[in-house]
């Protein structure tokens, strides 16, 4: 089980998604946890690193966990996607890994990796994504 994290982040009814260098699969933002970390240390030093801004950690809501077969790994190999709202402070915009940051909408989850399909799904259903 791969154990990753995930910031919600939805405007005008369209969900903040990243790509990473070279692929062709849109993810959250977010990535895997160091160990020691707590969900909190982990989400906030990722999305630092790949969106170049700040969450409030005194912000941070819990969303819902999430699980399915892990994008690129083979069959078998989960995913379990812990997600979280926040607020923030700077510009988002694209470091390290990221090469391409986009709000998308449902119609898009198809760009999505499969965890996120799932996650898109729940944000339709609730009427927060167009």
């Amino acid at each position: 089980m791969i154990d990753k994290l995930a910031l919600i982040e939805i405007r005008n009814q369209k969900i903040l998604s990243t790509r990473s260098k070279g692929k062709d699969t849109y993810y959250l933002p977010g990535g895997k946890r160091e160990i020691g970390e707590s969900d909190t240390d982990a989400l906030t030093r990722e999305i630092k690193e790949e969106l170049s801004i700040l969450l409030d950690p005194s912000s941070l809501a819990f969303y819902g966990e999430f699980q399915a077969q892990a994008h690129s790994h083979p069959e078998g190999v989960m995913v379990n996607m812990r997600c979280y709202k926040a607020s923030y402070t700077g510009t988002i915009k694209a470091a390290a890994e990221i090469e391409e940051v986009v709000w998308l909408t449902y119609a898009d989850r198809v760009r999505a990796s499969a965890v996120d399909q799932i996650i898109f799904n729940q944000l339709k259903a609730e009427g927060l994504l167009a």
